[in-house]
């Protein structure tokens, strides 16, 4: 069995998703998210980070957020993509699409 090292963690992209766990439209968007990552057998590409606005206002601010549900692509230290209040699979495939395979 492998075991994730540090350097390997690194390599892989987060995808960050904020959200507010009272909005019933960021609930749609992570089903929305999880076909698409389901759909296209992904779910090993992104180390997938759930942040509620209720939880850590501090990460919203620090990410500058200024609509939820969001999702940020990180790679490495630095924010690669950023997609706010997605409306469907089609534009969250689309939007993922440079690091799926």
């Amino acid at each position: 069995m492998a075991v994730a090292t540090p350097a390997l963690e690194q390599q892989q992209p987060r995808l960050v998703f904020f959200h507010s766990s009272s909005s019933g439209h960021c609930r749609r968007v992570e089903g929305f998210l999880a076909q698409v990552l389901q759909r296209r057998r992904n779910h090993g590409t992104f180390h997938v980070v759930r942040v509620a606005e209720e939880e850590r206002p501090d990460l919203l601010e620090r990410f500058k957020i200024q609509a939820l549900p969001t999702l940020v692509v990180v790679e490495g230290r630095s924010v690669a993509g950023r997609l706010e209040r997605p409306r469907g699979c089609r534009e969250i495939e689309g939007f993922l699409a440079p690091w799926l395979n």
